[in-house]
């Protein structure tokens, strides 16, 4: 039986997972606020809907790759939100990063209309989307794990089942990308040094990437930055709602984060110094400004 699949937030992620299910064979369906990006999407052999409610109608799995939890809330409700469209035999897909108890919160609202849900965050970066090798952190029941699985091998390479507790994969995706952060923050500051002491930057960063510095986030990052390429693959205040929720979390069990809270006021700092919705790379540049460069 063909699965039919629904992709909504057709962005920096969510295209590249759509055009996956397009070349696994899936019928494929998009929505987005944006209209450039359901252009896209249609270009790309998708079948774009007017709303997230008659493109759960069509779609045997919906998948939700916005940016936060406002959005996700906008997603689900109102007269053509998801939830209208929703029931037995569907399946949905909360692949945004976003706080535990809103993970479950909207896995619970998602299953009083008898549709089945994963908590499923997803990690790699557009490029990985697009190819189809993409980490997916999974949290839910054994039944929706069946059924997603055919989906999931088409857009991922590697899946990590958390468990069938919601808010777990959520939970995992934050400790992942507090370590992001940090090593970004981390990397961002150690090339701003080189060039500060008079290093030449691209010969640091291959030296860097061949040496017990090296992570994957810093070699993506700073080879964009040294080629002056700022476009928003992973916008800087996206990693910052990231670090926040990873540091909100730690407080609700009584902890803080030295590291994660020096690395999200870091971010904080980013953004407003100008570079918000441009990618995070730009850290670098908030690192030139404050060494003076």
């Amino acid at each position: 039986m063909t699965i039919s699949v629904g992709v909504i937030g057709v962005g920096a992620m969510g295209l590249g997972i759509a055009r996956s299910l397009v070349r696994g064979g899936f019928a494929t369906f998009g929505r987005d606020v944006d209209p450039s990006r359901e252009t896209l999407a249609r270009a790309s052999g998708v079948q774009v809907m007017t709303s997230s409610g008659r493109l759960a109608s069509q779609a045997d799995v919906s998948i939700v790759v916005v940016v936060d939890a406002m959005q996700i809330e906008r997603v689900l409700e109102g007269r053509d939100g998801l939830l209208m469209a929703l029931g037995p035999g569907k399946l949905v897909l909360l692949c945004s990063t976003i706080a535990p108890g809103d993970a479950e919160r909207f896995a619970a609202r998602i299953g009083e209309t008898g549709a089945l849900v994963l908590d499923a965050p997803i990690s790699g970066g557009p490029a990985r989307a697009e190819a189809a090798t993409m980490s997916i952190m999974l949290a839910g029941s054994r039944e929706a794990l069946a059924l997603a699985e055919p989906v999931l091998a088409a857009i991922s390479a590697k899946r990590f089942v958390l468990g069938e507790r919601y808010g777990d994969a959520a939970r995992a995706k934050l400790v992942n990308n507090l370590m992001a952060g940090i090593h970004l923050m981390a990397g961002a500051e150690a090339l701003a040094l080189a060039q500060r002491l008079g290093l030449d930057p691209r010969t640091m960063f291959a030296l860097i990437s061949a040496s017990s510095g090296q992570s994957w986030i810093f070699e993506d990052r700073m080879a964009r930055a040294l080629a002056d390429d700022y476009e928003p693959r992973a916008a800087a205040h996206v990693l910052t709602k990231d670090l926040t929720l990873a540091n909100e979390a730690a407080a609700a069990v009584g902890i803080d984060l030295p590291l994660g809270a020096v690395a999200r006021d870091l971010l904080r700092a980013t953004c407003e110094g100008g570079w918000r919705l441009e990618d995070d790379a730009a850290a670098l540049k908030y690192y030139r400004r404050r060494f003076g460069e």
